[in-house]
């Protein structure tokens, strides 16, 4: 790795012939973008403890017959013929009148016609003092039957049977039907693997911060996000502020074990196809993702998004096919700019759609807020949506307890008006507007009854919120 140079100072003066500054993408061109720059990754085989929930994109076929040899089902006796039978040693071949002992699952001998449960034979001897096995105990007339209790070959498939269509989301019955046909891996379709590189001198990941400190908000959950999200989060290590350990962790993103999120994953699993930073995408001198991005090469896909919180989102594309998702420090609008951006980015890597937005009524006037799209958590009053408390960039509290998040336009919207909203990864989705014979009336106001005490009553915006607590 070369040695990096100094960053110049976060006071110095702009060069005059530097370039304008990009102008940020809208929150839908961001969305879109995000979406349109990735295409699927090719399927391919990963083992079977690895794949549950994963979309298989070729034919589970059966390899061979399935079971392959005709076993026995319950531990008894292989015997041929009627009884009473001869004892004759374990695997070898079965003349009439004769039997070997044999265990559930167990190969039938050739000559075996049917398998005696132990529960249904004693032992005796004959007139000779020699060992012959005899009906007895639940014993009915006539067991067994030819072809009682055998497992036949093929009775569950024959070779070349569909067992699990491609297309198909799989489950652990049918992993272990996989497994039972023979395979140790199967083919499925792409799904983008991710490290995240946690940064921040000031962060700690226990106890009470004191002043000039901060707790983790991200190590706890960022990578469990990530997977709801579609990505498969195999690594996670976390840096410093300083230029050196950006380009460090960016450069190499396969050679760097770090703190493995699944196992020993980060060691010997593949390199990973999208790296998630944490803070350093402002345009401070402590902010190294873009300048760690030119040096190595790399493209901004987006820089910056026209949205509130969240804006500081950075998107950017390395030469060996890499991406790069920069999110704010700021835990909720880190997690406003991984929706936005960080959303459609692995949906496209992973063979799916752009998530979808649904429109909800709004349960309060928003004022506009010219050139920015607002990203408000809300909760569901009445059918509408309610924009939470504790909002701001560094909280938590809102989205905590957040139904959903409204995508407020920069013109605002009015009480009872539509506004596109989007689910949270691990929240229902957004449900159908109702209509307006199914919406629930207001209470109606008593007579007399003074109209601040009604909320449906009072002149201009609606605070839901107060009702939420």
């Amino acid at each position: 790795m070369t040695a990096p140079s100094e960053p110049p100072p976060a006071d110095a003066a702009p060069q005059a012939d530097a370039p304008a500054r990009h102008l940020a993408h809208t929150w839908e061109e961001a969305r879109q973008a995000a979406f349109d720059c990735a295409a699927p990754i090719p399927p391919g085989p990963v083992p079977l403890r690895a794949a549950l929930g994963r979309t298989l994109a070729a034919d589970i076929t059966a390899l061979q017959d399935m079971p392959h040899y005709a076993s026995s089902a319950m531990d008894g006796w292989a015997v041929n013929g009627t009884g009473p039978w001869i004892l004759a040693d374990p695997g070898q071949g079965l003349a009439p009148h004769q039997a070997s002992v044999i265990v559930t699952g167990g190969l039938l001998p050739p000559g075996a016609k049917a398998v005696l449960r132990s529960e249904s034979g004693v032992m005796s001897t004959d007139d000779d003092g020699l060992p012959v096995l005899a009906l007895g105990g639940t014993a009915r007339p006539g067991e067994p039957r030819n072809g009682q209790h055998i497992r036949k070959a093929g009775e569950e498939a024959a070779a070349g049977d569909v067992l699990v269509k491609a297309g198909t989301t799989l489950n652990p019955a049918q992993l272990a039907l996989a497994a039972l046909a023979g395979y140790d891996d199967v083919v499925v379709l792409g799904k983008p693997v991710v490290k995240l590189v946690l940064t921040g001198a000031e962060v700690v990941d226990h106890g009470l911060p004191v002043p000039g400190q901060v707790r983790d908000t991200f190590g706890p959950q960022l990578a469990s996000v990530v997977e709801m999200l579609g990505g498969l989060c195999t690594e996670q290590v976390r840096i410093g502020d300083s230029y050196g350990e950006w380009l460090e962790a960016l450069e190499d993103a396969s050679s760097y074990a770090g703190d493995a999120v699944a196992g020993d994953a980060a060691a010997s699993g593949p390199p990973p196809d999208v790296v998630i930073t944490t803070g350093g995408t402002g345009r401070s001198g402590t902010d190294h993702f873009r300048r760690a991005v030119a040096e190595l090469g790399g493209r901004l896909v987006i820089d910056g998004v026209a949205m509130r919180p969240g804006h500081p989102a950075v998107l950017a594309e390395l030469p060996d096919g890499r991406f790069v998702l920069g999110l704010p420090g700021n835990p909720l609008a880190a997690m406003m700019a991984l929706s936005t951006v960080g959303a459609p980015l692995l949906s496209a890597l992973g063979h799916g759609a752009n998530p979808p937005v649904q429109d909800v009524p709004c349960g309060t006037t928003i004022d506009p807020d010219p050139g920015r799209t607002r990203l408000m958590p809300f909760r569901l009053l009445y059918g509408m949506a309610s924009p939470a408390q504790h909002t701001g960039p560094g909280m938590m509290r809102g989205l905590a307890s957040a139904d959903g998040v409204m995508v407020v336009p920069p013109h605002g919207v009015q009480l009872g008006g539509m506004v596109p909203a989007f689910a949270l990864p691990w929240g229902p989705a957004i449900p159908e507007p109702k209509t307006a014979e199914s919406k629930p009336k207001a209470p109606a106001r008593k007579a007399g009854s003074r109209s601040s005490g009604n909320p449906a009553a009072q002149d201009g915006p609606v605070d839901w919120s107060a009702l939420l607590d």
